[in-house]
């Protein structure tokens, strides 16, 4: 009798189990790559040799630019997220050093998601029920420690040209720029909806024309707030200016690699519909395979293009290929 219990019991376990995997018909859902029904590259398979060969023209001066936030505590961290550093210098203790040179030194402990700060949206971080991008169903690649498809260990090179829109400078120009009281530059406030014609309007400033394997980075401001962590963090983290649906499938059908800009989500919050949940992380990553970049610091690069009027510059940004993670914390340099 005991047996049957147990064996009853298991069965209820496994059903239950085989409820929550339950998976739904995601040629339905999601659209298929254009690289193929085994691709987990996504758009960087745009970044050809001769996509990265013809960006490098954009070195003009060989100025390096820094297009990231430094990582520290205290930053403005979305949700739940958390980062913690902890040093270890056991070595600088009297009497701890090693050898006749007295050697010591000093390791870090960086206990951190990996969303924060300025980083990268893999395409296993965002889906539509339990399927993502090419159609991969997504709860059969899960375990307690990571993916098993789609992680950042697919990801090819980002080094092609960067596009900086200075949404900022289009508002100003059209007499629109309503900013926030709390930012030390002008910014958009949170809520505007960066439209295709802004876009237009900011590429048209500087004469440029987007093309296959482009990086855009939009510049609205916001990140002014970000630097004046902590003071700042719950008003960065109430809402951002961003782009919304129009502009993600338009963005989407210039064939970018990526968008980023200076806010935690690139796209409007509060978000144009109510009822949809970051709907452009949907169209961006899960649809079409285009990586978005958060936290970036544009103000720098928005200073440069209005010394020199010149909106373009060779992208360079180094993403650990971490095996099995949805995304991370990254580098980036624009060389002018």
């Amino acid at each position: 009798m005991r047996l049957k219990s147990l064996l009853a019991a298991a069965l209820i376990v496994v059903a239950s189990s085989s409820a929550a995997l339950a998976q739904s018909d995601c040629t339905k859902l999601v659209p298929p790559s254009p690289w193929g029904p085994n691709d987990q590259t996504g758009a960087t398979n745009r970044v050809t040799a001769g996509v990265t060969k013809a960006a490098a023209a954009e070195i003009q001066e060989g100025k390096v630019v820094p297009m990231s936030y430094p990582l520290a505590d205290g930053v403005p961290l979305f949700g739940t997220r958390f980062t913690k550093t902890i040093l270890t210098a056991t070595s600088l203790a009297p009497g701890a050093s090693f050898g006749e040179n007295q050697l010591t030194y000093m390791e870090d402990t960086w206990l951190s998601q990996s969303h924060v700060g300025t980083h990268l949206d893999g395409l296993g971080h965002i889906g539509r029920k339990d399927c993502y991008f090419n159609q991969i169903a997504m709860g059969k690649y899960i375990n307690q420690n990571s993916i098993t498809k789609l992680g950042l260990e697919h990801l090819k090179s980002f080094a092609t040209r960067g596009v900086l829109i200075d949404a900022v400078k289009v508002y100003q120009a059209a007499g629109k720029l309503k900013s926030n009281s709390a930012c030390t530059k002008p910014c958009l406030d949170k809520g505007t909806v960066i439209t295709r014609a802004d876009l237009e309007a900011g590429l048209k400033l500087y004469n440029v024309t987007l093309r296959e394997g482009d990086i855009v980075i939009i510049h609205t401001g916001w990140g002014n707030l970000f630097e004046q962590y902590p003071k700042q963090n719950a008003l960065f983290n109430s809402g951002e200016p961003g782009i919304g649906k129009d502009v993600a499938n338009w963005l989407a059908s210039q064939k970018i690699v990526a968008v980023g800009a200076d806010t935690w989500a690139v796209e409007v919050i509060p978000g144009e519909d109510p009822k949809e949940a970051f709907i452009v992380h949907n169209i961006l990553i899960t649809d079409h395979g285009i990586h978005i970049i958060e936290n970036v610091r544009t103000d720098l690069m928005a200073d440069e293009a209005a010394r020199t009027n010149r909106a373009t510059f060779f992208f360079n940004m180094t993403v650990p290929r971490a095996v099995g993670l949805t995304g991370n914390f990254v580098g980036i340099d624009g060389i002018r």
